[in-house]
């Protein structure tokens, strides 16, 4: 499994790190550091840190099964 965690979006609340401390950890109050290429035994643990996450910079390539890639939004039509 990939991970990716956009650092520009963190502001370091450290959930993920609370929920899945084998793959996150904080480097003193703000710098968050994780394994991108998290063990597929602790998907249960990342779902939860990505889900958990107050900005959603978490991206896990892979943990639905899929390869991360966002389904494209659909369109909303009105009849005039």
């Amino acid at each position: 499994m990939r991970l990716v965690v956009d650092l520009n979006r963190c502001q370091g609340y450290a959930q993920c790190a609370f929920l899945a401390p084998d793959v996150f950890a904080m480097h003193g109050e703000e710098a968050l550091l994780y394994d991108p290429q998290a063990d597929d035994s602790r998907r249960d643990e990342i779902a939860r840190a990505v889900a958990a996450c107050p900005v959603q910079a978490i991206f896990a390539e892979g943990l639905d099964g899929t390869d991360g890639t966002p389904a494209p939004a659909q369109e909303a039509t009105r009849e005039q």
